[in-house]
C-alpha cells in the first residue's frame, strides 16, 4: 500500500441539483449542465464514503409566477386540470428523463404536493417563525407592478423587461430581478411589459417581508476570504460574489454635470467620482438607504442612471397565488412565499422527506445539514450564484446564530457551471433557443456518450459550445460529441476484451498467481491520487484526461508486451495480471461516469460492489476475486448507438 496524500473528505455529504421548474421538460441544459455533474459526484462519494453516508437530492420547482402564465395559456389550448395537475405530469416527465440518463437520485421530490410538499410547507413556515421571531425580518412597503385592467398584483415572471444593473448582459429581467441574479427595485426596471397582456403595468406600494441579508454582510465578506484560502472555489464564482459585496454605487451616464452636481449636494453619506471626459459619474453610498434617498433625488431632477451591485434585503414573499401561504404576522394577510426563496431551503425539506422514507424520522436532518462531520455540495449554473451564494448562504448564517452554531461554519460548497451553448447560441429555461430535449438526444447517442462528453466541458472555467451534429440540421463530418465515448467504446473496451481473451486462451480463465509488477502499482498509485484531487476540485475534465493518458499507454503496453511474450508464458503472465490491474482500477475510477458500463465489466469480473469501495482502492484484482465469467466473442462493455453502427 502507498502513502498517498489524500484530500480532506467529510464523513457524510448532501448532494443537490438546481432544481428545474415545473412547467416544461428538460433540456440538455439542464441534463448536461447540472445533473450529469452533480450525479459524478454523488456516485464518487458514495464510492469514496460509503453509499450509505451520501444522500442526493433535488426535484421540481413547482411554485412561481411563471408557471401561472404557462398555466394559463395552458388551459387556453384545452389543457384540462388543475395547476398541480399541470405540474404534476411535467415533474413525471422530468423524472422520467433523469432515469435514462442514470442520474442516480436517492430523491427527486416537488415542492408543491406529496409527503415532500407538506414537508417542504413545514419547513418553510417554521424558518419563517424563527427568521421573525429573532428579529432577521422586516416589513417594507415598496412598489409593485400592478395589472389594472385585472386588478391583480404582478410578481416575477409577469413582467419582462431590461435590467437597470450597469453593464448587466442578462436577456431578461423580471420584476424585480433578472436572470443574472440582479436584485432591483421595480421602479427601475427598464421597459416594462405584462407578458400576457403586453400592457405596461402601473406600481402601487405594497408591504412585503424581507430578510435583512444587509446584517450578515461582514460575515459573508468573512465566508469568501475563507473560501479564497481553500482554492477550491472556482475563480468566476469568487469575482461573482464578490460583486453583491460591494458597498452601494451608482452610475451616471450624462452631460449635465452642473445639474448632477446640484443633485449630489441634497445626497446623504457619498463619495462622488466625476469624469467628464467620459460624460460618467459613479457615487458610491455608505449604506443601501442612503443610496435609496439618492435615487430618489435624481428621479426628482429627471437624471437616468443605473446601480450597481450591491447587498439588498432579500425578498421573502409576494402575491402570487400559486404559492405557498405566509404565515400571518402584524395584521399581513394574503402573502405567499416568493418562488426563489423557498426553493433555496427546499432541499433541506427533500432531505428530511428522504430521512422520513429511510428511517421514519428527519429529525437528524440538521447533523446532514449543518454538522462539522457533514458537507453540503450545491451544483448549480452560473446565473443563480447570487441567490444560492449570496442569499442562501446568508439565510443559512441566520439559522446558524438561531441555533447558537458558529455563523460562518458549516456552510454549503457551491458548485456554479459555466453556460452550455447550443451551437453560438445560449440556452436557459427563460431563453428564445429551443435546444433539443433530452430525450432526442437519447435516439442518436448513449447516456454514457452523452455523461462523458459533458464531463469534459470543462464548465469549471469557461462557457461551451455544444455541437452534437447529429440532431444539427446541416451538420457533417466528426461528430465531437462522441469523442469522450470513444474512449470507452474504443481504447477500454479493447484493453479488456484483450486481457479476458488472453486469460481464457492461455491460462484457462484462471489469474496467474503472479504479483502485480512494482511499475503498473505505482502508475496506478500515481493515476488514483491525481484522480482524487481532481475530483476533490470538482475537474471532471481533468479526470476524463487523466484517464484517457492512462488507457491509451497502457494499451500500448500490451501491445508491446504481448508481441516480446509470445514465446515466453512467464512473460505473459506478468502482461496479463498488470493488464487486469489496469482495468481493475479503471473499473472502479470510471464508475460515477459510466455506471452501465463499469458494472458490465464488474459482472464478468464477479467481483461484489466491493470494487468500488476507496477502503480497497490499490488492492489487485485477486484480493476481489478468483473466478472469472467467460467472455463470449465480441462483446463490448461500452456500447456505440444504434445509430452510429
Amino acid at each position: 500500500m502507498s502513502n498517498r496524500k489524500a484530500p480532506p473528505f467529510p464523513k457524510r455529504a448532501v448532494i443537490t441539483n438546481g432544481m428545474p421548474y415545473g412547467d416544461k421538460s428538460l433540456h440538455f441544459g439542464h441534463v448536461g449542465g447540472g445533473f450529469i455533474h452533480s450525479d459524478i459526484y454523488a456516485r464518487f462519494l458514495r464510492d469514496r464514503i460509503g453509499k450509505d453516508n451520501v444522500i442526493y437530492v433535488s426535484g421540481t420547482d413547482c411554485y412561481g409566477a411563471g408557471i401561472e402564465v404557462k398555466y394559463s395559456k395552458a388551459l387556453e389550448n384545452n389543457f384540462k386540470g388543475s395547476i398541480q395537475d399541470f405540474v404534476g405530469q411535467f415533474h413525471d416527465v422530468q423524472k422520467k428523463s433523469l432515469e435514462s440518463y442514470n442520474i442516480s437520485l436517492n430523491l427527486y421530490a416537488t415542492s408543491a404536493f406529496g409527503e415532500s410538499g407538506k414537508k417542504h410547507e413545514e419547513l418553510s413556515n417554521w424558518l419563517f417563525e424563527s427568521l421573525y421571531e429573532n428579529g432577521y425580518l422586516r416589513l417594507e412597503e415598496i412598489e409593485q407592478f400592478y395589472d389594472e385592467e385585472n386588478q391583480t398584483v404582478l410578481n416575477g415572471r409577469q413582467v419582462e423587461g431590461r435590467c437597470p444593473v450597469a453593464k448587466c448582459k442578462s436577456e431578461k429581467a423580471y420584476a424585480d430581478e433578472c436572470e443574472m441574479g440582479h436584485q432591483y427595485s421595480p421602479h427601475d426596471l427598464i421597459a416594462p411589459k405584462h407578458v400576457i397582456t403586453g400592457n405596461t403595468p402601473v406600481l402601487r406600494a405594497i408591504k412585503n417581508w424581507y430578510f435583512d441579508l444587509e446584517r450578515f454582510s461582514k460575515e459573508l465578506k468573512q465566508h469568501q476570504e475563507i473560501l479564497a484560502e481553500e482554492g477550491i472555489s472556482r475563480k468566476f464564482f469568487l469575482s461573482n460574489v464578490a460583486d453583491f459585496l460591494k458597498p452601494p454605487t451608482i452610475i451616471v451616464k450624462t452631460e449635465e454635470f452642473d445639474l448632477l452636481k446640484e443633485a449630489c449636494a441634497k445626497m446623504r453619506n457619498h463619495q462622488a467620482n466625476f469624469n467628464e471626459s467620459d460624460k460618467s459619474a459613479i457615487l458610491t453610498f455608505e449604506s443601501l438607504q442612503d443610496r435609496q434617498h439618492a435615487c430618489r433625488i435624481l428621479r426628482e431632477y429627471n437624471i437616468r442612471f443605473r446601480t450597481g451591485t450591491t447587498l439588498v434585503p432579500f425578498r421573502l414573499s409576494g402575491n402570487v397565488k400559486w404559492g405557498m401561504s405566509v404565515p400571518v404576522k402584524e395584521d399581513i394577510n394574503d402573502q405567499t412565499f416568493w418562488v426563489w426563496p423557498e426553493s433555496l431551503w427546499a432541499p433541506i425539506s427533500f432531505v428530511q422527506t428522504y430521512l422520513q422514507q429511510k428511517t421514519g424520522s428527519s429529525e437528524s436532518w440538521t447533523d446532514w445539514w449543518f454538522n462539522s462531520d457533514s458537507k453540503v455540495y450545491q451544483f448549480i449554473g452560473e446565473d443563480n450564484i447570487y441567490f444560492y451564494a449570496v442569499a442562501g448562504i446568508g439565510l443559512f448564517m441566520a439559522m446558524n446564530q438561531i441555533a447558537g452554531r458558529e455563523t460562518v461554519k458549516n456552510l454549503p460548497n457551491i458548485i456554479p457551471n459555466r453556460h452550455v451553448f447550443y451551437g453560438n447560441r445560449k440556452v436557459s429555461s427563460s431563453g428564445n433557443v429551443t435546444p433539443p430535449s433530452v430525450d432526442e438526444l437519447l435516439e442518436h447517442y448513449t447516456p454514457e456518450q452523452l455523461r462523458m462528453h459533458f464531463a469534459h466541458m470543462a464548465l469549471q472555467s469557461n462557457s461551451v459550445k455544444f455541437l452534437p451534429k447529429a440532431v444539427m440540421e446541416g451538420e457533417t463530418g466528426f461528430d465531437a460529441t462522441l469523442a469522450e465515448g470513444n474512449i470507452l467504446t474504443n481504447v477500454f473496451n479493447r484493453l479488456v476484451r484483450s486481457c479476458f481473451y488472453t486469460l481464457q486462451k492461455y491460462f484457462d480463465g484462471k489469474m496467474p498467481t503472479v504479483a502485480v509488477s512494482k511499475q503498473a502499482q505505482e502508475t496506478a498509485n500515481t493515476m488514483i491520487t491525481e484522480y482524487e484531487w481532481a475530483m476533490y476540485r470538482f475537474e471532471y475534465s481533468k479526470v476524463i484526461d487523466l484517464l484517457d493518458v492512462y488507457l491509451r499507454e497502457a494499451n500500448k503496453i500490451w501491445s508491446a508486451s504481448s508481441k516480446e511474450a509470445e514465446n515466453n508464458e512467464s512473460l505473459r503472465a506478468n502482461v496479463v495480471v498488470d493488464g487486469f490491474h489496469v482495468v481493475r482500477v479503471t473499473t472502479t475510477l470510471l464508475h460515477p461516469f459510466a455506471p452501465e458500463g463499469t458494472d458490465k465489466i464488474r459482472e464478468y469480473l464477479c467481483c461484489g460492489e466491493n470494487l468500488w469501495d476507496w477502503t480497497f482502492i490499490e488492492e489487485p484484482l485477486n484480493f476481489f476475486t478468483d473466478s472469472f465469467k467467460f467472455l463470449e466473442p465480441r462483446v463490448d462493455f461500452f456500447v456505440k448507438h444504434q445509430s452510429q453502427l
